[in-house]
């Protein structure tokens, strides 16, 4: 409609946008305008290229409306991916049109702009819940996930590089910066066009809705999903009720922490089953059930895990294996290792911080309560201060600036496995002991990005760890094997390969008839090893040369060997502690 006057230079355009009239380009040229300057210069281009004009408006209105109904449907996980997820109505955007339409216009700005950041920021949480479910198998924690990116931070350092690292965080910050921006925007002119066009807006506002409505009440599918969307406020909802279970969970798991069957049994009634034998309790990164089941990593771990098994036996050993469901997935060692140790089930950040504050007995602090044996921690992956070793009853604790080694990292891992066990056998059990040893152990070469990976050497020829120089540069490429699915899976069995290999070559050379060793995995592998949906659960073995250990445990129904069949019993990682305890001789005392 075209209105006297003043306004006669410009019409309404379907989109949303002032169109000029042919008067209005024949006024400018006249006008000799010769330049864009501010809105008379939008003007005149506009006037000067009326189609182009009109196409990028058109262009942008549409993008602007594609983007907010995108992230209005944007689901959080990355198997909902699909056409039927964005081809719905969301209920969101029926209301927020009809509210817009109906306030006056200066609310109408701000509940538009408010609006549009409401929805970046959902958006960019999406984005996380994406992330963390890719790595770590569930979506991101309001309350507790934050100090995991200082950890992100730390493992991009170490696989890019202190310059890769950077540039990926700027890359982050300016993405979110232009989804909250790209949102306003998009969301402020969607709210011109509605107000231009305030009839038409009305009447498909009204439709939109009675066909909402009429489609959720029937349940109307579209290629698999329901076709009435209201993914943004079950989003809300959803994070509303995931905090308020996480300050729930806190004050319920604090006092779970303190019961224990085991706090006040005296050392003198712990443990008295293996008195005499040197223990070594460790962990292999990664090692997860879909690296005995899950092709193509299953035929070399399965082979491995076989052929170490006879070299046990050739030697006097005995092996019986099982699975537990680890309380963590992808990541966030730390989470299984705590779960194992201390009998209680710590699946985040606020469970772990609780427990190691207290005083809950773990099961090397059960070894070190006995007086009966010394007890250490070979850490390579704690690169700095670690208060927690008090916490496990560890005696001692080498971190990696404390084993001694010269050599180059490996992306992530700071030295190959087959060298921490070098040096713990030249810090420690080498040498002359006045006591046992119990050892927590925790090798690291499995961890991603599962390149470059080390191979094993003779044992004479391990050194100072220089001599990984060479083994290191020849070795593939984090980026060459991250990104790529099928890559990863096949490096990532070769890392979980080699560092069976060291554990089992090490019990093969160094142990003797006093030696048990029990291992495990941490977690499984993240998704794009182990697939969408995997299991939790990890193997665990106990490796022991005196029979009657292992006698101690012919109820388990565990499998003999290394390698756990696949109806071999599954029990959650935090009933092992107390499970071992009682096999072993001690007497409960809550």
């Amino acid at each position: 409609m075209v209105t006297d006057g003043a306004d006669e230079v410009e019409a309404a355009d379907p989109a949303g946008e002032p169109v000029p009239t042919a008067g209005a380009v024949g006024a400018e040229e006249a006008d000799g305008d010769e330049g864009p300057r501010g809105d008379e210069g939008a003007r005149g281009w506009r006037a000067r290229h009326p189609r182009a004009a009109r196409t990028l408006t058109r262009t942008a209105t549409g993008l602007a409306a594609a983007f907010v109904f995108f992230a209005l449907l944007m689901p959080n996980e990355p198997d909902r991916f699909a056409l039927g997820y964005f081809t719905r109505i969301p209920v969101e955007a029926i209301i927020a049109s009809a509210l817009l339409i109906v306030l006056p216009r200066r609310l109408r700005t701000a509940a538009a702009v408010l609006g549009g950041l409401g929805l970046g920021l959902l958006t960019v949480l999406n984005l996380l819940d994406l992330g963390f479910n890719e790595f770590l198998g569930r979506g991101f924690n309001l309350v507790l996930d934050w100090i995991l990116f200082d950890d992100a931070r730390a493992y991009l350092e170490d696989s890019m590089g202190r310059a890769g690292a950077i540039g990926v965080v700027v890359l982050v910050l300016v993405l979110i910066a232009a989804v909250l921006t790209l949102t306003v925007l998009s969301v402020l002119r969607l709210t011109r066009l509605l107000v231009r066009n305030t009839g038409r807006a009305t009447r498909a506002t009204l439709v939109a809705g009675t066909v909402w409505v009429a489609c959720s009440a029937l349940g109307v599918q579209f290629l698999g999903v329901q076709f009435a969307a209201r993914n943004t406020a079950g989003a809300v909802n959803d994070r509303v009720e995931r905090v308020q279970s996480t300050l729930k969970d806190e004050a319920a798991f604090a006092k779970e922490a303190r019961e224990d069957d085991f706090a006040r049994t005296p050392g003198s009634e712990l443990l008295t089953g293996l008195r005499g034998k040197d223990v070594i309790i460790g962990f292999i990164e990664s090692y997860g059930r879909s690296a005995i089941e899950d092709e193509p990593m299953a035929s070399g771990v399965d082979a491995t895990l076989g052929d170490k098994t006879e070299e046990l036996r050739a030697a006097g050993f005995s092996a019986r294996s099982g699975w537990l469901t680890s309380a963590t997935y992808g990541g966030s060692s730390w989470l299984g290792h705590s779960t194992f140790l201390s009998g209680l089930w710590i699946n985040n950040q606020a469970r772990y911080r609780t427990v190691t504050a207290g005083e809950h007995l773990t099961l090397t602090g059960a070894f070190q309560r006995t007086g009966a044996w010394r007890t250490v921690g070979i850490m390579p992956g704690v690169q700095k201060n670690w208060p927690e070793g008090k916490f496990y009853g560890l005696d001692t604790v080498y971190d990696s600036r404390e084993l001694g080694y010269q050599g180059p990292k490996f992306s992530w891992s700071t030295m190959p496995d087959q060298y921490t066990l070098t040096a713990f056998e030249r810090l420690e059990h080498g040498r002359k002991q006045s006591k046992p040893l119990m050892s927590e152990i925790i090798l690291t070469s499995s961890h991603q990005p599962w390149a470059p990976i080390p191979r094993t050497i003779p044992w004479d020829q391990v050194g100072d760890g220089s001599v990984y120089d060479e083994i290191q540069k020849a070795g593939r490429k984090p980026a060459d094997v991250f990104y790529d699915s099928g890559r990863a899976k096949e490096e990532y069995g070769k890392s979980i390969q080699y560092s069976v290999t060291s554990l089992i070559d090490y019990v093969v050379k160094y142990g003797d008839k006093d030696t048990v060793l029990v291992f495990l995995g941490d977690h499984q592998p993240m998704a794009k090893v182990s697939g969408n949906h995997a299991s939790r659960d990890v193997p665990v073995s106990i490796v022991a040369h005196d029979p009657s250990v292992l006698d101690r445990i012919d109820d388990w129904g565990w499998t003999d060997g290394l390698k756990p069949a696949g109806d071999a019993p599954v029990w959650r990682m935090d009933k092992f502690r107390d499970r071992f305890l009682t096999a072993y001789g001690s007497t409960p005392r809550p």
